[in-house]
């Protein structure tokens, strides 16, 4: 199945426990004020990508546990959603979702009940800057780690690092995880 998707990452230690891919849907119409990934909202960028070959990718990327899905906002491209968790639940590999929107508004989603039934955890609400938190997985306060299946236990999330910088072969950088300060504190020099 087609969907809209940001980037695809083969190995991350800050976006869930263990070593695990990372797919960034593109496209968020949430626009939380400060958002860590700004560059994931517009709706029309991004890459063309298939469920089936993303799939395919990260299955050939060896020593990974998991699968993490964030965005943009994965849930706002639900059919692709849902067949991305089915195709990975028939797998071994962990799900862990990010989503902007509470437990309880997923649940009243048409396909929301069935992606939850295929997914570890899930990182629920939208990031609130005055409540800016900034590890654990949650940017803010008020955003839920829900544990959905006895996968994982809540001591796995301690270590995981706040944030991470990963130098790529083409000399490419990809700065992820969870902002550990509010986003008008972050400086970013452009090269010369």
């Amino acid at each position: 199945m087609k969907f809209r998707m940001h980037a695809l990452e083969p190995a991350s230690r800050a976006n869930g426990p263990g070593l695990r891919a990372v797919v960034w849907f593109q496209g968020c119409t949430l626009h939380c004020a400060r958002c860590f990934n700004p560059g994931t909202h517009d709706l029309d960028a991004g890459l063309e990508a298939d469920t089936e070959a993303v799939v395919q990718n990260i299955l050939a990327v060896r020593g990974i546990e998991g699968l993490s899905i964030s965005g943009g906002e994965p849930f706002q491209q639900p059919e692709a959603l849902e067949d991305l968790v089915r195709l990975v639940r028939q797998t071994p590999l962990s799900l862990l979702v990010f989503s902007g929107y509470p437990l309880k508004h997923i649940r009243a989603m048409p396909r929301g009940p069935a992606i939850l039934a295929r997914i570890d955890v899930l990182v629920a609400g939208p990031y609130i800057e005055a409540q800016h938190w900034g590890r654990g997985l949650l940017g803010s306060t008020n955003q839920q780690l829900h544990l959905l299946t006895n996968r994982y236990q809540l001591g796995d999330f301690q270590s995981i690092p706040a944030r991470e910088v990963i130098i790529h072969v083409d000399g490419s950088v990809t700065l992820t995880g969870i902002s550990p300060f509010p986003r008008e504190t972050l400086t970013f020099n452009e090269p010369p």
